[in-house]
């Protein structure tokens, strides 16, 4: 479980194709704290820690987590959001993420404002009924609250210290992000639909 806080970032240093897997090389400075079979979120996908090399851990995406996320277009040199998962002592400052990504959506308006940025999304029809505005939305493992929402399209806003120590700051035009809906929000869908209420 994460709170989609980010600790870290990590740089892809290499991916080698297995089957239909991937095992990513991953440096980061969290790689001095990892063990073995620890769940870290990259980009908001868990993934398991499977070999440690002195700054640089390595993790495998089976072919499921590539289909339903970005990591089927990452290259190396590209920078990820990271984050352990959190401690049951802790504060709780963003909101309960499994690390399961629901799908991608695609960067489609970038606006500057005067002191922040609102990033444009637009993602598959099937989960407007996910998308609530004010509502929880996790992007590359980063929690954020919903500003707009409307049919295949929302955005959030973005301050500069968000911006500045996650992998926001590369996002372009037609960049695919990874997306996981609040669970809360899925489960109420999941019950209304067995109820046949829309």
């Amino acid at each position: 479980m994460f709170s989609g806080i980010v600790e870290a970032q990590g740089v892809v240093k290499e991916i080698l194709k297995e089957g239909s897997n991937k095992h990513f090389k991953i440096q980061s400075a969290l790689a001095n704290e990892a063990y073995i079979d620890q769940s870290i979120a990259h980009n908001g996908v868990c993934l398991t820690v499977v070999k440690i090399e002195g700054d640089i851990y390595t993790v495998t995406a089976i072919e499921e987590t590539l289909i339903k996320s970005n990591f089927n277009v990452i290259q190396k040199g590209d920078i990820i959001n990271l984050e352990r998962a959190i401690m049951a002592h802790q504060r709780m400052d963003g909101h309960f993420v499994q690390g399961h990504v629901d799908s991608t959506a695609t960067c489609n308006k970038i606006e500057l404002k005067d002191g922040s940025w609102n990033f444009h999304f637009e993602t598959n029809p099937e989960f407007d009924n996910l998308l609530v505005e004010k509502g929880s939305v996790c992007i590359n493992g980063v929690s954020l609250t919903l500003v707009n929402a409307k049919a295949s399209d929302f955005s959030v806003s973005i301050i500069p210290y968000t911006y500045g120590h996650t992998n926001f700051s590369k996002i372009k035009l037609n960049d695919k992000v990874n997306i996981e809906f609040d669970i809360l929000g899925k489960y109420i869908v999941k019950y209304l639909s067995k109820l046949n209420v829309s």
